[in-house]
């Protein structure tokens, strides 16, 4: 009876022992359990798979695209209209529009403000464009002579070279031309910083394109020959803002 009861108090001491085991064990099983915050499954959750460039932004683009749009649509209604109301703005598009972009003095104006973007050869000149009013250094092809002066059309001023001689440009500016003109065959314009234009004409050939930086004494193509080659010729103008001015101020005729 006594080993019984006694054999009871044992299973009982161990049970509990058994239930306090497993008590004490299940805070174990978490104790270093804690979730990986810096895994990469996590950042792939939270770090978006795309990113977008911090200058672009869809509502600024979406509002210059519907400005152009409206623009545009404002100009066709302006030209389709007959009304005469709207002869003043279609003047005002017409004078805009036909007007030559300042690219030579846009070019300028950057390099003064920030530097050229890459020199490879430093360059002490300082770009001052044609210089009207005073002798510049535009010097004519050897053995040119004036054949037909500014007097002859108003505008520019032929010259007799030798029939191989090369046209050099007057000063630094933009190509803004080059083809076939009209009255004066082929034909080079360059636009210079100073909001002029000069004008190569008659040549034989032409050696820079459009949009083309050239230097003052650069070689921009060659005169044309005359009927018998025995002598070339090219036309030379000079344009300030819309009209043309005498071109014999600015060149070196010693």
């Amino acid at each position: 009876m006594m080993s019984h009861r006694a054999n009871k108090i044992r299973k009982r001491i161990a049970k509990r022992r058994r239930a306090s085991g497993r008590i004490m064990e299940k805070p174990n099983e978490y104790m270093y359990d804690v979730p990986d915050y810096f895994s990469d499954d996590d950042r792939n959750i939270y770090e978006p798979k795309t990113t977008l460039h911090p200058l672009w932004r869809k509502e600024i683009f979406m509002l210059k695209l519907l400005s152009s749009i409206a623009l545009i649509l404002i100009v066709g209604i302006l030209f389709q209209s007959s009304s005469p109301a709207f002869d003043d703005a279609r003047s005002i598009v017409k004078k805009a529009m036909g007007k030559e972009f300042q690219f030579a003095a846009v070019a300028n104006w950057y390099e003064n403000q920030f530097g050229k973007p890459l020199v490879l050869f430093p360059n002490d000149r300082k770009d001052e464009g044609i210089q009207l009013g005073q002798e510049g250094d535009y010097a004519l092809p050897v053995g040119a002579k004036i054949s037909e002066g500014f007097s002859h059309d108003g505008r520019g001023v032929m010259f007799q070279t030798e029939s191989t001689a090369e046209v050099k440009a007057a000063a630094d500016g933009v190509v803004i031309f080059s083809g076939k003109k009209e009255d004066i065959g082929q034909t080079v314009i360059i636009q210079h910083s100073d909001h002029t234009e000069s004008w190569y004409g008659k040549m034989g050939q032409a050696e820079v394109k459009p949009h083309e930086h050239v230097k003052g004494g650069q070689v921009i193509g060659t005169v044309s020959p005359n009927e018998d080659e025995n002598y070339g010729e090219y036309y030379f103008a000079i344009k300030k803002e819309d009209e043309f001015v005498d071109p014999i101020q600015v060149m070196n005729l010693d």
